[in-house]
């Protein structure tokens, strides 16, 4: 497994197994100590702070993104700007047209369906950033910092702006430690960091349309999944060989955090 992993350009890979680390390597001149990308594995941090806020009377994520941004944040008729919630940006069901890339200016953020009707994997996910900002009145990278990172342990991480993308980086150890509170629902250190109850439904199938996605996370074991920049739908769990009751956190170029609740296992890529 190791030298088809190395094969393979990963950078670093971590099983934890009860809390604790059974194996890590690091491959192709990459080291414990050095930070990489999450990728799109990262979304699930802004679901999760989105969480945070919520629990900490800022947002509610039923309310419409433009009670926070104000009105003409995306270039859609007013009517149909308004049916789009926090919840949408969470479910990837805003109805925006996910074809015009990942800029998500007004102008790039066109109308091509009513929000809660159609499952598009879309960049648009990153104005809930902009929405905690807004009503936490502080930064966003100010508010994940105190709120989760800095809570959990994840020292030295940093959110990177390129092109429209948010993009976080940190060694793979802090992604362990990520990986560890989802298991744990939320929890660290007997400190309930997420609420128990929005980690289920952040990790529950959280529309009828694209059934193996939550908020921002993939789930296994579902009947049919939807995958980013098709509207086919694929039959049967997104990863057949593996455990029914896994969730990831899944971005380009194989950046990965796998959770098996069943077996008490994370797995980092």
């Amino acid at each position: 497994l190791l030298d088809y992993l190395a094969l393979k350009n990963t950078k670093g890979f971590i099983i934890l197994h009860n809390g604790k680390i059974v194996m890590e390597n690091y491959f192709n001149g990459h080291s414990a100590n050095e930070p990489w990308y999450w990728a799109s594995a990262g979304k699930t941090l802004t679901a999760t702070v989105t969480g945070i806020a919520q629990h900490e009377g800022y947002l509610n994520i039923n309310n419409k993104v433009s009670d926070y941004l104000g009105i003409g944040w995306t270039s859609a008729p007013l009517a149909k700007e308004n049916l789009i919630t926090n919840q949408h940006l969470l479910t990837m069901t805003s109805g925006l047209n996910d074809a015009l890339g990942d800029n998500v200016s007004p102008g790039n953020l066109q109308y091509i369906a009513d929000a809660g009707t159609r499952w598009a994997y879309h960049n648009v996910y990153v104005k809930l950033q902009d929405v905690v900002a807004q009503a936490t009145g502080q930064t966003w990278a100010n508010y994940f910092n105190t709120k989760l990172r800095d809570r959990i342990g994840m020292t030295g991480g940093a959110w990177i702006q390129n092109n429209g993308l948010s993009v976080y980086w940190s060694t793979t150890r802090n992604m362990a430690r990520f990986g560890l509170l989802a298991l744990n629902k939320g929890k660290w250190d007997n400190n309930q960091i997420v609420p128990e109850s929005y980690m289920q439904n952040a990790t529950t199938t959280s529309q009828n349309i694209n059934l193996a996605y939550g908020y921002m996370w993939w789930l296994n074991g579902k009947s049919s999944y939807h995958l980013p920049q098709t509207q086919f739908q694929f039959s049967g769990p997104l990863i057949t060989n593996a455990p029914s009751d896994m969730y990831c956190a899944l971005g380009k170029n194989d950046q990965k955090i796998y959770i098996i609740p069943s077996r008490k296992i994370v797995i980092i890529r």
